[in-house]
């Protein structure tokens, strides 16, 4: 149970419920990952958007996009953000549950590109260690053509997914149920 105050859709008043009428027309129920935000408003919003903008992302797929939530979420144990994002790459990008457990293990997957593996490795190993990333690193991925809106998209998304935790943990928001 959450311990900051969070709005069912029937509770849901004035903009929230604007809001949650958008997410119902999308994805037919409003979840606890949108719930968290309920308190307020505009971060739901600011939320939405981010996911919107990265949700149509020309170069960074969404298997690695969900890879690299999942690896984040694991180092947080945020079990919500682990399971949504697991059964993101099960039922849509038709990955098995070994071969998650393994791009866990390694950051790295049959399932994606050496390109993708190369910038999910960069992406989690800047999170860990920001200060031992130099030109040698941004220029291994030029190589493989990511241009650097490419890799600063990729590391915002890893580390917006961070803060994301941190809030999911701190105030207990339900795992989710697949």
């Amino acid at each position: 149970m959450p311990i900051i105050k969070t709005y069912e859709t029937d509770e849901a008043t004035g903009e929230l419920l604007e809001i949650y009428n958008e997410i119902v027309k999308v994805r037919g129920s409003v979840g606890n990952n949108a719930k968290l935000f309920s308190s307020s408003p505009e971060l739901l919003k600011q939320q939405l958007d981010f996911i919107k903008y990265y949700s149509t992302h020309p170069t960074l797929s969404m298997p690695l996009l969900a890879s690299i939530r999942i690896c984040v979420s694991s180092k947080e144990e945020c079990n919500f953000c682990i399971d949504f994002n697991t059964a993101m790459l099960v039922n849509y990008a038709k990955w098995t549950l070994e071969e998650v457990q393994s791009m866990k293990k390694d950051l790295d997957s049959s399932k994606l590109t050496q390109k993708e593996n190369a910038l999910l490795k960069f992406v989690i190993n800047s999170m860990k260690n920001p200060h031992k990333v130099n030109e040698n690193d941004m220029n291994d991925l030029r190589k493989l053509d990511w241009q650097d809106k490419d890799i600063i998209d990729a590391l915002n998304h890893g580390a917006r997914m961070l803060a994301t935790d941190i809030l999911f943990n701190t105030f207990k928001i339900d795992d989710y149920k697949a």
